[in-house]
């Protein structure tokens, strides 16, 4: 699976996400660029599961050097390696490591159920809040911590997918034969 060439908006008000931890799921995988799959990289050493499904827009830098999170809201859990058409809705503020990181909060583009959801206003502020907390205790039995900034609706998305992009474009290299490699791809 190379994603060199994947562009994070495949059109205006949608992106591609790269499906890595599918909901309910306390298995982390992510996307090992060097063998061009998905990986296991860690199991959850709480009784937290994964909210929604959680991934990531291929082709974009987050402040953190890593693609831009995010999370789809699904009816059923996908898998690992899926990759979702999805509209954003807003985005979870948080630090992690000391460095902003932000996850954008989507619905799929092809849920006929999910379609007059533009805003995370229309998402019950209780869910909101259940996420949040699972992002705020996820790394507590690691002794890491993080730090929930709140809720941003989706005014804020273009902004931070503009700069997300930007950055993964100047991060962009050329390999000796010429042709371009993204950082999604980057072993």
């Amino acid at each position: 699976m190379n994603l060199a060439n994947m562009q994070p908006r495949p059109e205006p008000g949608v992106i591609h996400v790269l499906i890595e931890v599918p909901a309910g799921s306390r298995n982390k995988y992510e996307y090992d660029a060097a063998a061009e799959c998905m990986a296991l990289d860690t199991v959850l050493h709480s009784s937290v599961v994964y909210p929604f499904d959680y991934g990531f827009v291929p082709n974009t830098m987050a402040e953190d050097g890593d693609p831009l999170d995010a999370m789809v809201i699904m009816g059923q859990p996908t898998f690992a390696g899926c990759l979702i058409r999805g509209r954003p809705i807003g985005i979870l503020a948080m630090v992690d490591h000391g460095c902003r990181d932000e996850k954008l909060l989507c619905v799929p583009r092809n849920d006929p159920r999910l379609e007059g959801v533009r805003s995370i206003r229309q998402i019950a502020s209780q869910r909101l809040e259940e996420v949040a907390e699972f992002f705020r205790i996820y790394k507590n039995f690691k002794g890491e911590r993080t730090e929930i900034l709140g809720w941003q609706d989706a005014e804020g998305v273009d902004p931070l997918l503009n700069r997300c992009c930007e950055a993964a474009a100047a991060a962009t290299s050329v390999r000796p034969d010429g042709s371009a490699r993204a950082l999604a791809s980057l072993p």
